[in-house]
């Protein structure tokens, strides 16, 4: 076994127990820490909290049956003060609105030091951090967020600048600026902010409020759980989001961000409730976290037409691994709102489980031609009951045109500043078991073909009884089961020690390929 120290603070630490696991660990472990039993430990990536500043510790990790397996020393970080909400008025009884006593503490905070949330339920709106802050939310905290709508905060979309030469842009939504409702944890040009610990953020949505009508901007657009604007050196470790009114987290122009050993559990029928959506951010980090939700686990964007257009910044340098999305529509997700492009994202090590797809690309003619996706690479990733594992969809028929000719023809468009561009996937070592669909459902521009495309060991295998349905999201693509790989409008498709088991008719169906290497 090789351990690793990802991250440690004054008060945590987060490790990787590499053994050969997915996201589980192969065994489970029992972690001591200065000879004294921790905690034990069943997933790859997993913390400890409750440490002690400026201390010393050595890091043991036994079998069950007290075998060591690896051990390392580490030193936990210098703290000043421990600032506790409760002394600051928070009455954590779940009544109580303890929106302005939390984020005094949080104001009043100084560098190097701790906001305390302790054991309770604390009823609160919109809190916004700050610069070099810890906030702990110690087990069995709870910030539980309040559902009416007039007690939240707005966040304007855009504010001309005083020059008429720029714009001032707080607000959006699915990719577009738009008014919202400010997150119920909110950051704006804020950096190095660790929130951390094994306490809860309960967003509160049900379909009696958030979720009743969810399109319907009623004064603004549902607020996100955990909302960052142009931030920097964000770290989320250990805590549990669930319910939230939309997206759970959404970092939008940030960078330089980990989320590590998290949970975000949201309904399975509940509405735009993604997981993780970095939007034009750079250099993420999403490690250890376990999603179960309503829509997709991670959607990584980058704006829509507007957006993408005029700030022309992708999201680059995302690395996902040791994760495990459940119930969501994809897994992973690039889009559809991506206007300022996707490039170098890798996701490795991860298990899929019940979610519609595994790799789902959402893009369409007129996201633009800085709508770019290059170095996309998924290795190493398990799959179950994942109905469609790999869709490329350059048709997807979203937006009020959606569905109009220039969008969903198949015949050549001119190539121009609307045109889209797909460049390399790479998809290596993936074993998917009881698939229901289709194997891989890959549909380029006939304009602005697909440029590369690697299968390298990929095992394909369906359900005993597959359910029906569309591999994609496009106008002409019929519900199906069982279908081996499509693929249309790929200059180079390399299909390397491919299986597709107990599909119905060719395995393979290839339209406007033009390059095939087996």
């Amino acid at each position: 076994m090789e351990l690793k120290i990802l991250m440690k603070s004054a008060r945590s630490v987060t490790i990787e127990l590499v053994d050969g696991g997915l996201y589980h660990t192969l065994e489970p472990y029992q972690l001591f820490l200065n000879d004294a039993p921790a905690k034990e430990a069943t997933q790859v990536i997993t913390s400890v909290f409750g440490l002690k500043p400026e201390t010393d510790y050595t890091l043991v990790v036994k079998t069950l049956e007290g075998k060591e397996m690896a051990r390392t020393t580490f030193t936990t970080a210098y703290e000043f003060v421990t600032v506790n909400v409760k002394d600051f008025g928070a009455k954590g009884d779940g009544v109580s609105d303890d929106t302005k006593f939390i984020q005094a503490a949080i104001l009043s905070c100084p560098k190097n030091s701790r906001v305390l949330v302790p054991a309770g339920t604390y009823k609160i709106t919109s809190l916004f951090l700050k610069s070099n802050l810890n906030l702990e939310l110690a087990k069995g905290a709870e910030l539980l967020a309040d559902t009416e709508r007039s007690s939240y905060p707005m966040l304007p979309a855009l504010i001309e600048s005083y020059d008429e030469t720029d714009e001032y842009n707080l607000g959006t939504w699915e990719g577009n600026p738009l008014p919202m409702f400010a997150g119920i944890i909110t950051g704006i040009e804020v950096e190095n902010v660790l929130i951390y610990g094994e306490g809860t953020i309960n967003g509160n949505a049900s379909k009696e409020n958030w979720w009743k009508n969810p399109k319907v901007m009623v004064g603004a657009f549902r607020p996100r759980l955990f909302f960052i604007n142009h931030c920097n050196q964000i770290t989320l470790q250990g805590v549990t989001c669930c319910n939230s009114p939309s997206w759970t987290l959404h970092p939008y122009f940030s960078n330089d961000l980990k989320f590590y050993n998290l949970t975000v559990k949201n309904p399975s029928d509940s509405p735009n409730t993604d997981g993780l959506d970095p939007e034009s951010c750079k250099n993420v980090e999403i490690a250890g976290v376990k999603f179960s939700l309503g829509d997709d686990c991670i959607a990584v964007k980058s704006g829509k037409i507007y957006m993408g257009k005029k700030h022309k910044t992708p999201s680059e340098n995302i690395h996902i691994r040791q994760c495990l999305m459940e119930n969501g529509h994809g897994a992973v997700t690039i889009g559809s709102e991506m206007a300022g492009g996707v490039i170098n994202l890798v996701v490795e090590d991860c298990l899929f489980s019940h979610t519609d797809r595994g790799l789902r690309i959402k893009t369409r003619r007129g996201r633009g031609k800085d709508a770019v996706i290059d170095n996309v690479i998924f290795k190493n990733i398990k799959m179950d009951h994942v109905m469609t594992p790999f869709v490329v969809n350059s048709f997807y028929f979203c937006d009020p045109d959606g569905k109009t000719s220039y969008v969903q023809s198949r015949e050549k468009m001119p190539v121009d500043d609307r045109t889209p561009y797909i460049k390399s996937l790479i998809f290596e070592d993936i074993d998917a078991k009881n698939c229901h669909v289709a194997a891989a459902h890959f549909d380029g521009l006939p304009e602005q073909k697909i440029d590369e495309i690697v299968m390298r060991n990929v095992t394909v295998s369906y359900a005993k009884n597959p359910k029906c349905d569309v591999p994609a999201m496009s106008e002409g693509v019929e519900k199906c089961s069982l279908k081996g790989i499509f693929a249309n409008n790929v200059k180079k498709l390399t299909l390397d020690h491919v299986t597709i088991n107990g599909c119905v008719g060719e395995a393979v169906e290839l339209l406007g390929v033009d390059e095939l290497v087996q």
